[in-house]
């Protein structure tokens, strides 16, 4: 069993930060792309940025030179620096990781974790 627990969210306003984090933990093998999604009610769940167990990270066009996303081997830990948030950023953040579980044959698949919702509001 493979838990995603999200952490960090809130009510910030426009121009400031938020600092997301997310841990991965269970019966993993291997953990490959770990990454953040947003979904703002009655639309589709939307990319954030992505960062893969080794090679450049990916970021929206919508939060590029404002997220940043990190992620922490040892731990199994992923982050999302948020700054300069602007109130279209509002949306629960989902966090997002790609891995393989110790079952025999397990193929890679996706886990989520629950959300965390961020409100950025004057």
């Amino acid at each position: 069993q493979v838990q995603l627990v999200e952490s960090g969210g809130g009510l910030v306003q426009p121009g400031g930060s938020l600092r997301l984090s997310c841990a991965a933990s269970g019966s993993i093998f291997m953990l490959n792309s770990m990454g953040w999604y947003r979904q703002c009610p009655g639309k589709k769940r939307e990319l954030v940025a992505t960062v893969p167990s080794g090679g450049s990270t990916n970021y929206a066009d919508s939060v590029k030179g404002r997220f940043t996303i990190s992620r922490d081997n040892a731990k199994n830990t992923v982050y999302l620096q948020m700054n300069s948030l602007k109130p279209e950023d509002t949306a629960v953040y989902y966090c997002n990781a790609v891995l393989r579980t110790t079952r025999p044959m397990d193929r890679f698949s996706n886990y989520w974790g629950q959300g965390t919702q961020v409100t950025v509001s004057s």
